[in-house]
Formats: C-alpha cells, structure tokens, sequence
C-alpha cells in the first residue's frame, strides 16, 4: 500500500485541534452549527460572552437547561483524539503528527490488511451523515405533531371562549326576563296598596271631623259648667242638639280592604341548557418518510398565525368596571383579574371573560383612600398593592380587600412598581429619587414585615424603575423608562445584561413600562410611546410584536393558563389576548 502525504497527518491534527485554545480536543462538544470545541474552553466562552455565539461562524447559540455540559458529545472527534494521543505516547512523541498515513483504527489488527486512516474517516463520516439525516427526519415528524398540538390548542381556547360567552349571555338574558317579571309584580303590589291606602286614608278624615264636632261641643260644655248656672242654660240647648245627632247615628264600620297577596309558581329553577362534550381531534404523529432530500428545505407549507383571540372592556368613569388610570394588573391562580384603578382609588376584580366580579377601595388604617399605583399576587394569594397620598406605604391586601399588613417607604410620590418573588416571599418595589436633572433609581427588596433585605441597580445606572417582575428563575426584570431598557439581574442581585435601547425599530424602546414573562421564559414588554405589546426571548433578543394597535398600552399580566391581560391608560381600559 502507498504511503500517505505526510501533509495528511498535519490535516488531521489541525481538524481535531479546538480553535479556542489550539490543542487537540478534550471532551469536544458540538454545537448547533456543527462546529466543535473543548467543551471547558465553550464553558469559560459562555461565562464571559452573553448571549454566546459560534467562534467560527458567528451563530448565536441557545444553550439547553444543562449549560454547555448539555451539548451533543463529538464521539469520533474524541475517538480519534484518544487515538491520537496513545499513538504518540506509544512512539515516545506528545502532540506530534502521526508519522505513517496508514494507520489502523482497529484495538488488534493481525490477519486482515490495514485500513487508511483517511479512508476509516471517510466511511464513518457517511455513516455518521446517514445518522444525522435519519435524526433530522424523526425530529421533522415531532416538531410537526407538536405544531398540531399548538393549533389544538389554540381551537381549544377559541371554542371555550365562545362556550363561556354562550353560557353568560344565556344567562344575562333570563336574568333580564326575571328582572322584567320581578319589577311588573312589584308595580301591581304597590297598585293596590295605594288603592287601599285611599279607603283608609277617606274614612279617616270622615271620622275625624265628626270627633272633632262632637268634642269641641262637649269641651265648651264642660267649661261653662264651671262658669256658673247661667252659661250653662245657654250651651245645654247646643250640646243636646249635637249629642243628639251623633246618638242616632251609626258607629264607624271598619274599612274593608283588599291586600295582595303574592303567590309564586311551583315551577324549577330555569335550565341554562348543558355542556357536552364534542372530539377535538388532535395533530397525530406522522409516520416519517422513507427518504429525504438533503440540504435545509422543508417542505412548502406555510403557517399563518391567527388574529389574536382579544377581549377589551372597561371605559372611562367611577362607575362599576369603569376606570381612571389602570395602571397595575395581576392575575390570581383561580383566574381572577385584580386592576389597580388609581384615580378612583380602589381595586376592581374580573374574570378572564371580562365579567366584574366585585371591588374594594384602597385604604390604609389611620390614612385617607390612597392611589394604587402597581398590584402584585404573592404565594399565599394574597395581594401587594404600591401607594402613594399623605405617605408612600406598600400595603397587602387578602382577595376581598382586608388589610393584612403595611409597612412605610421613603416619601418620593413618584410611581412604583410591585413584584413578589414567591421563592424568597421577597416584596420587590422600585423607586426614584432625585430632581428631574439627577435621578436615581433602585430596586427595595423586603420581607413581608418591611425589613429591607437589599437593594438592586444601584450600579447599573438605573433612572427611572417603573415596572418590575421576577421570573420562574428568580431573576430580575426592570423596565427604565428614562433609560428606555429593560435591566435583567439575577436571583441575588446580580446584573447580567440590559436590552431595548431608545427608537421605534425592532427590539427597540420607547418609554417601555408593564413586563412580564410566559410559561417558555420569553419576556413581554409594553412600549408605550410605540404603541405596542413587544415580545423578546430570556437572552434579550427581539421575538415578534404581539399588538400595534393600543393607544398607551401600560400593564401587563400573564395568567395562569397563559392568557396575556395588558390595561391601556388612554382608553381606560383592559384587554386580555386568549392567543397572542
């Protein structure tokens, strides 16, 4: 057998050598772009460089929940490292170039010819691409059940939307009936009790007057009586003549009346109707097919997202469901939408369908009402309400207004913003000290008893802290609407990066308040002056826009089963997006 090129072996070494720290690879661990690297040199990369990106081609990479240990292994670039490496160490040489081009990649080679290893490289280097295509193909079949399951989801929502709109306004519609019937029976009440009342009333002037004759006669009587026997003589002829006419006189009967008397009908209670069951045939697993083209193409179908699912309600006033500045929303685990309504000073509750549940107003003992200006649901179910009036107080509130517990802030009568960090049962409240000139903003960490624990982006700059929320990781997330960015710390405190920036273009800000963040970690932020819903993914990285069309869109809640709830100062209102 010829022997190779001793340029062959160089080959060799340069493509198991890392291009980070220039050795042959140690525990190689590949990337999403196919390109491998020690997997310490990827793990000192992420550390220092976020979000991290392919030292070769630049791709920005997404690493899973494990970190960089949780990349796919290069089993035949470490194989032929090992080998590497043993062959040298046989030889007496470290890190030098295999001298022969025909090396066997077997453990005992006796009795069978050896094999080159360019040619070993080149059949495993197939087998390996068989491999990947045939993962690549399965993983096709799954990524598209699990689109099914998202559109059946997505109907799922939509006909349960429309199921509970049914049963509501079925319900609104026999209460109206009931009503009707109710304030007919009560008109025919109060119309014979008048008419009753007349009778009585008639009798009782009649009878009135013929005791006030019949008195006054015997009054005058009884004086002239005392007077002397000569009045007497005068009056006896006048007193004869009026006893005498009420002698012969019949006595008052009593008034015949005829009351109404109510008498319901034995009948149920009115039926709504049912709720049945119907298949929603969910997205099967395809079968995958028997071969597949190379290259990135998949197919031509195309996915259009639906028209958000979108219920608005609210309106300017202090009436029920009426608002004055909803600047703070939560949602509780039952679905129960708690609105922070600051000029009416007061909180309102709804359900996920928009249907006023009750109210209660925000009062603090030994103050007057004060301004909810942010709302927060803690791990007990209980609420964190940011005030401002004669002092700055957070107070907690239980679901039906009582006040639990309050503890005082520094006076500043500039907005805050309330999250809880349910892990910790932390109360994270932002503030803003300063003239316009020179602010200062932080983020207060308590306890529950008003303990300060610490403070947060006091180092990073922060300005103006307006909305904050903590997300399933414990991190931090400030919008700084003077800034125009959002700060990301994490658990303790720590800052790890910062993203938006001032303008209207994508993954841009403009006066950025409500955030929070969905069940997948994506972060949703409500750009005011762009008049937008902004959605980015945990690394900061502009996703989509889920609306354009608000006028000052300011709050924004995630509820339990991943309905987005968003209030809207200008039209004084709340909207909730069942799909988004």
């Amino acid at each position: 057998m010829a022997a190779a090129s001793p340029s062959l072996g160089t080959q060799f070494m340069e493509e198991l050598t890392c291009s980070i720290c220039l050795e042959l690879f140690t525990r190689p661990k590949m990337l999403p772009c196919q390109h491998t690297f020690c997997q310490d040199c990827l793990q000192d990369l992420a550390s220092r460089k976020v979000p991290l990106r392919c030292p070769n081609c630049r791709q920005q990479v997404r690493l899973p929940p494990q970190g960089v240990a949780g990349l796919p292994d290069n089993l035949m670039a470490a194989n032929m490292c090992e080998r590497l490496q043993n062959q040298a160490t046989l030889s007496g040489e470290t890190r030098k170039q295999p001298q022969s081009g025909t090396d066997c990649v077997e453990e005992g080679h006796d009795g069978h010819p050896n094999v080159s290893l360019a040619k070993a490289t080149q059949e495993r280097r197939s087998m390996a691409q068989a491999l990947i295509h045939e993962g690549r193909n399965i993983l096709e079949t799954y990524c598209s059940f699990i689109s099914g399951l998202r559109e059946t989801e997505k109907t799922l929502n939509k006909q349960k939307q429309q199921t509970d709109n049914s049963i509501i306004q079925t319900y609104n519609q026999i209460v109206q009936k009931l009503t009707e019937k109710k304030d007919h029976l009560l008109s025919e009440s109060q119309q014979n009790y008048n008419k009753n009342l007349v009778k009585i009333q008639t009798e009782r002037d009649r009878v009135l007057a013929d005791v006030n004759e019949l008195s006054a006669a015997c009054d005058r009587a009884e004086q002239e009586l005392q007077q002397g026997w000569v009045e007497i003589l005068s009056q006896q002829t006048a007193l004869t003549t009026v006893v005498g006419k009420y002698r012969g006189k019949a006595a008052p009967t009593p008034v015949q009346t005829q009351p109404a008397v109510f008498q319901p009908t034995d009948t149920p209670v009115p039926v709504l109707g049912h709720v049945t069951v119907q298949s929603l045939l969910s997205a099967p697993i395809p079968a995958a097919p028997a071969t597949r083209g190379t290259g990135h193409h998949h197919g031509n179908h195309s996915q259009v997202e639906p028209q958000s699912q979108r219920v608005t309600f609210g309106g300017r006033g202090s009436g029920i469901g009426q608002f004055q500045g909803p600047y703070g929303v939560t949602v509780s685990d039952e679905g129960e939408i708690f609105v922070a309504d600051y000029g009416n000073q007061r909180i309102q509750v709804f359900t996920l369908q928009g249907t006023f549940v009750r109210q209660f107003p925000t009062v603090v003992p030994g103050e007057k009402k004060m301004e909810p200006h942010d709302v927060a649901m803690d791990g007990e179910g209980n609420l964190w309400v940011g005030h401002t009036g004669s002092a700055d107080v957070a107070v907690q509130y239980n679901k039906q207004g009582r006040v639990l517990r309050k503890f005082d802030l520094q006076r500043t009568g500039r907005h805050r913003g309330v999250a809880v960090d349910t892990r910790r049962n932390h109360i994270l409240i932002t503030q803003t000290t300063g003239d316009r000139d020179n602010r200062h903003g932080e983020v207060l960490v308590f306890r529950p008893d008003g303990t300060l624990v610490k403070t947060v982006g006091q180092q990073q700059g922060m300005k103006f802290p307006r909305y904050i929320t903590v997300d399933r990781e414990g991190n931090i997330l400030v919008s700084d609407w003077y800034n125009d960015c959002v700060f990301v710390c994490d658990k303790d405190g720590q800052f790890l990066f910062q993203f938006g920036g001032k303008g209207s273009g994508e993954g841009q800000l403009n006066d950025p308040r409500g955030i929070c963040t969905d069940r997948a970690g994506n972060v949703i932020v409500a750009d005011q002056n762009n008049k937008c819903l902004e959605m980015f993914d945990k690394t900061g990285k502009f996703l989509k826009h889920i609306t354009t069309d608000m006028q000052y869109p300011c709050a924004v809640a995630m509820a339990p089963q991943g309905q987005l709830v968003v209030t809207d100062v200008m039209n004084y209102s709340v909207s909730i997006f069942h799909c988004y």
